[in-house]
């Protein structure tokens, strides 16, 4: 296994010591590379420009709205309670998005299905049954979500 020099930890170190510090208006600082998930990486890393979550999230902003998730009917796909949702409302739904959509005026996150034998909307957690239209109920989709955003570690105080 490869340890980084102290060189280069030191460089690191400083670039997210001075990120920190002073994060540029606009957008927390990207750090270039990525970050290996397994054994550590010896390649150096850099800052890069500020990172924009809306420039990396939002491709229409005029048709972009953020909703929370409620509830774990959607955890296989992974949606948690609490997490946040974009959602774009320009977008028409395909066989397989997931889409927020109002039921009969009863607001859900779901996969939407349309085959031959018609339109539903499934879960993405076995224990709830996928909802399927008959010609009284009501479908409306409020647009399709592009991005899941969750906080892993509980805010400072």
């Amino acid at each position: 296994m490869h340890t980084p020099s102290s060189g280069q930890t030191k460089r690191l170190l400083r670039s997210v010591a001075k990120a920190a510090v002073a994060p540029p208006a606009g957008g927390a600082p990207l750090m270039s590379g990525s970050v290996i998930a397994g054994f550590p990486s010896p390649a150096e890393q850099y800052v890069e420009r500020p990172l924009d979550l809306n420039e990396l999230l939002v491709a229409r902003p005029a048709a972009t709205y953020f909703v929370r998730a409620a509830g774990d009917s959607m955890s296989g796909a992974g949606i948690c309670d609490g997490d946040l949702l974009v959602v774009d409302r320009s977008l028409s739904p395909e066989n397989g998005s997931i889409v927020i959509a109002a039921v009969d005026g009863e607001f859900t996150v779901k996969t939407f299905r349309s085959d031959a034998d018609g339109v539903r909307l499934e879960a993405a957690n076995p224990a709830y049954a996928p909802i399927r239209f008959s010609g009284e109920m009501e479908l409306r989709v409020f647009g399709v979500v592009t991005a899941v955003i969750r906080r892993l570690a509980a805010r400072p105080q």
